[in-house]
């Protein structure tokens, strides 16, 4: 604020002049006491300026028998996960109370590289949520992968003061950090002094105090409380993840108390519109914590104040005078239904998103992978026995099973019998043209194939089937489309969603996108899939830093020796 503003906002405060806005008659959660408030809410410009009194304003907006919150704060998120563009994703989960969103663009950045950072940095600039970009640190996650992009510090640095950047993004490559790696140490000693994100799935013990020792101070990969707990312990902020496919609330909510609120926060990590649509995101969590008894106090710290603080956002997280005016106003603590939001003080509504300037897409014709046929996809072998990756539903950690594969023509076979799929990867950059093959379970898959090219992170073509002709099929419409879902059966494309934005955004609205996964849902579930989100799940199955088994273009990974399967 200019001076003249800050004059305003005091005399506003102060009641000596009508406040810009003024929320009556309701009450808000005080979450330095835990305790429900009554009185006006008085507002200038962005900025709180009074409350627990009564106040006159120009606009005045009734809010008698409501609940205001402070404006919940994802702190860790990958916007291209939701499949829409930055512009798309800020209608779709503002509304719902979401006022500040801290993203990693290393999906898109893993295809374009810096492009595709500038182009969320211009983004950022412009959305209603206030969009903070973390820069990405692991492009490509390993060296176990052919990605579009390698990022360096010295690509890197331009960015580190830009208004929207708060830091380095999750540090995934642990191994490298326990083990010195030279690209990865540049990085952190880069950004010593500044925030850094951490990624230490089942990381314990003594490598724990070695990441942590590195200046890693946030951890979104915990997946149990007794690991949350030895985390915390050691100075992590835990942020609690609930994705479409990473589901780690439930396990966590023994460590979500009033003692430990300061040192948790909220993500979702990784979300589709569809699941916004049906469960919610944020609000979900906060709903779902207390229905399964979490303190409503311990709760909305979590998705505010102490995220706010864990990330270096001393404006935001209370209401309260001279914080900043990102509020929900809710008709209960317990259901948490945003009835209205206000972002920086500016009512959340559809003309709000019409005014803003929006930039154009980047990264169109990204797909670039080689035609194949169902000859690309044998598993040449004489033995039967066979690395098979095993999924857990709910979790993005896969086992690492054996398994007798039937051997014929001197291939290996998928056996849906036995839940047992084949899995192929394929270089989609123009690169190499690599196509790895392995086997899963998981799926339920029965017949035909599904295909992805959202896949973690370098966005190769991912594709798991049963029937090699479709596995080909369904590749083969991918790159026709620029990338996206689809789904294949006895040769024909069922159904699919086109994401051409860098193979991960679709140039639609999140409603059309939304009711376009329906229908890809319900395709997927006619081949026999059970799992809720099979596309998600699918993805991650291609990510080497999550333990235990893998595949990339370069073949199927061993996560705990992080090494390739010869």
């Amino acid at each position: 604020m200019n001076r003249d503003q800050l004059a305003s906002a005091i005399h506003q405060g102060k009641g000596a002049e009508p406040a810009d806005l003024v929320l009556k008659g309701g009450r808000f959660f005080d979450l330095v006491s835990g305790e429900l408030i009554g009185g006006d809410i008085a507002i200038c410009g962005d900025r709180i300026v009074g409350t627990c009194a009564e106040y006159a304003g120009k606009r005045e907006i009734d809010i008698a028998g409501r609940i205001v919150v402070p404006g919940f704060i994802d702190t860790h998120l990958h916007v291209e996960s939701s499949c829409v563009t930055p512009f798309e994703f800020d209608r779709c989960v503002t509304p719902r109370g979401i006022t500040t969103a801290i993203c990693d663009p290393h999906e898109i950045a893993n295809v374009a590289g810096i492009t595709g950072i500038e182009y969320f940095l211009e983004a950022a600039l412009r959305t209603v949520i206030d969009l903070h970009v973390q820069l990405s640190s692991c492009v490509p996650s390993t060296s176990m992968e052919t990605a579009g992009a390698k990022l360096e510090i010295d690509d890197l640095r331009p960015f580190m003061d830009h208004p929207k950047v708060i830091g380095l993004a999750e540090v995934m490559n642990y191994p490298g950090v326990l083990n010195g790696d030279p690209g990865i140490m540049a990085k952190l000693e880069a950004f010593q002094g500044r925030h850094m994100d951490g990624h230490a799935p089942l990381v314990r013990g003594y490598d724990i105090n070695g990441y942590c020792a590195a200046g890693i101070r946030t951890d979104h990969e915990t997946t149990t409380a007794e690991e949350a707990l030895e985390k915390l312990s050691k100075g992590m902020h835990i942020l609690v993840r609930e994705g479409s496919v990473s589901k780690d609330l439930d396990a966590l909510l023994p460590v979500m108390t009033e003692r430990n609120s300061p040192f948790i926060a909220l993500c979702t990590d990784d979300r589709n519109p569809l699941d916004i649509a049906e469960h919610g995101h944020l609000d979900y969590m906060i709903r779902h914590a207390i229905a399964k008894g979490a303190e409503p106090l311990a709760v909305y710290r979590a998705a505010s104040i102490s995220a706010a603080r864990a990330f270096g956002l001393r404006d935001r997280g209370l209401v309260a005078p001279g914080w900043r005016a990102d509020l929900a106003i809710v008709d209960s603590l317990e259901s948490c239904n945003a009835e209205l939001v206000l972002a920086a003080g500016r009512p959340v509504d559809e003309a709000l998103f019409a005014a803003r300037e929006t930039i154009p897409p980047v990264a169109r014709n990204s797909v670039r992978a080689p035609e194949v046929s169902a000859d690309h996809f044998h598993a040449p072998a004489n033995k039967a026995e066979t690395h098979v990756i095993g999924i857990e539903p709910g979790k993005i950690i896969t086992h690492h099973l054996i398994e007798d594969m039937p051997v014929s023509g001197g291939h290996k076979l998928a056996d849906p019998a036995r839940d047992l799929a084949k899995i192929a990867v394929i270089e989609r950059h123009g690169k190499n043209g690599n196509i790895a093959t392995g086997f899963v379970r998981g799926f339920e898959l029965k017949r035909g194939a599904i295909a992805s090219t959202v896949c973690h992170d370098h966005h190769n073509i991912a594709v798991v089937g049963v029937s090699e002709t479709d596995m080909a099929v369904a590749a083969n419409r991918l790159r026709e489309i620029e990338g996206g879902f689809v789904v294949a059966l006895d040769g024909k494309v069922l159904a699919e969603v086109a994401l051409p934005v860098a193979g991960l955004m679709s140039l639609k609205s999140f409603e059309e996108v939304r009711d376009e996964l329906v229908v890809l849902r319900k395709a997927a579930r006619e081949l026999g899939v059970t799992l809720e989100e099979p596309f998600l799940q699918l993805a991650f199955l291609a990510l080497p830093v999550i333990p235990h088994l893998k595949i990339t273009d370069h073949g199927l990974i061993d996560v705990d020796r992080f090494e390739v399967i010869a």
